[in-house]
């Protein structure tokens, strides 16, 4: 079946295409690199996985409950439409909720997969080439889960949000080779960890936190990878080229946080666009959200060098500055942890049903084997 056939409002055309500027640079040294982005290939090579092994899509999904998450975390929950709704309604509501923030994800990782494509076309350095050559194969394989979710457990497919494709043509229409780590690597990526993250800790349903725990396994070395590269090239810079960053950086934000609200959600459940954003601005859900999801945004652009006055002033302006202070190789590594315990926990699960299936066949085997009564 056809993803068309799935969503809401299909694209009006099946392609976007982003005319594209720069140059595709190679290098002619083979020899070494710095041992951090090496180190960070290897670990990218050694992790590779199958998401359709990997992952049991075997666990049910209820497509109007695919994430358990509680009725507070809709916008449209205490309002009048929410309590006009039918029991039936307010179900339907979780599954379109699910489905806008999980497509997201989706169009977000295809977008990932191109800015990483860029980059080992266009990075100066072989060994950021190396590295992002296995970034490319994880985003497609992101890209695949999540449109096999949406299309087989929900059924449902939103459109591209226009923020996130305003960021995206913009990271990709930029000549200079750096913008593409910074738009996707750190902006969407760090984005995409938080947001991840909140609803891996929020869900109860197995197969969503499954995904969402190994996306976010190989998402933790990607950012790593956009620091590593950036923290040494803007060190190079002049202080105009960092203010020109700054700048695109605050644009970023804003339109990443703008992104959040799922305004297409409520307007289709008869909600006007201009009542929808007044109903989003009010929401205590969303202004968490917003705060959380510039958890791993904001050290990391603190971390490689950008933090001028003019991009300090919008982060207070969101109420994030603090934020510059969190200990991101902590995060990285808890997330690499949790996706770690679930593999022990799911394969310790199964070893357990295994042993326990030899026992009862061996029980049901004794007891075939008792002498039959010869008077019988």
């Amino acid at each position: 079946m056809s993803t068309y056939d799935h969503y809401v409002q299909p694209p009006v055309t099946p392609d976007w295409q982003v005319p594209a500027s720069g140059a595709a640079r190679f290098n002619w040294e083979y020899d070494g690199g710095r041992d951090h982005l090496l180190a960070l290939y290897q670990k990218g090579k050694d992790k590779q996985w199958d998401g359709a092994r990997r992952i049991d899509w075997a666990l049910e999904v209820d497509p109007y409950d695919p994430l358990g998450a509680p009725d507070e975390t809709l916008i449209l929950y205490g309002t009048r439409y929410w309590d006009r709704m039918t029991a039936r309604q307010r179900r339907d509501c979780h599954r379109h909720a699910a489905s806008w923030q999980f497509s997201q994800f989706l169009h977000g990782e295809q977008g990932a997969m191109v800015c990483a494509a860029r980059i080992v076309e266009s990075a100066p350095d072989l060994d950021a080439k190396f590295y992002s050559a296995t970034q490319t194969m994880d985003e497609a394989r992101h890209a695949e889960i999540y449109a096999r979710f949406l299309q087989e457990k929900v059924g449902m497919v939103y459109p591209v949000n226009d923020n996130l494709q305003a960021l995206l043509g913009d990271t990709l229409r930029d000549s200079r080779w750096d913008m593409p780590y910074l738009g996707m690597q750190v902006l969407i990526e760090g984005l995409a960890l938080a947001a991840f993250g909140l609803i891996r800790d929020l869900t109860n349903k197995p197969l969503p936190k499954q995904i969402l725990a190994y996306v976010m396994q190989d998402e933790a070395r990607h950012v790593a990878f956009g620091r590593m590269a950036l923290r040494d090239y803007y060190r190079e810079l002049s202080d105009a080229e960092l203010r020109e960053r700054e700048e695109f950086v605050i644009e970023g934000c804003y339109l990443m946080r703008d992104r959040i609200k799922g305004i297409e959600v409520m307007e289709n459940f008869g909600v006007p666009r201009k009542e929808a954003e007044e109903l989003a601005e009010r929401s205590e859900y969303v202004r968490l959200f917003r705060k959380l999801l510039f958890s791993r945004i904001v050290p990391c652009v603190k971390d490689i060098g950008l933090w001028g006055p003019r991009l300090q002033k919008a982060y207070v302006d969101m109420g994030v500055l603090e934020m510059g202070n969190a200990d991101l190789d902590l995060l990285m590594a808890q997330d690499e942890e949790i996706a770690e315990r679930l593999d022990r926990e799911r394969f310790a699960a199964e070893e357990r049903a295994r042993v326990e299936e030899v026992a009862e066949a061996i029980r049901q085997g004794a007891g075939d084997e008792h002498p039959q009564d010869p008077q019988g």
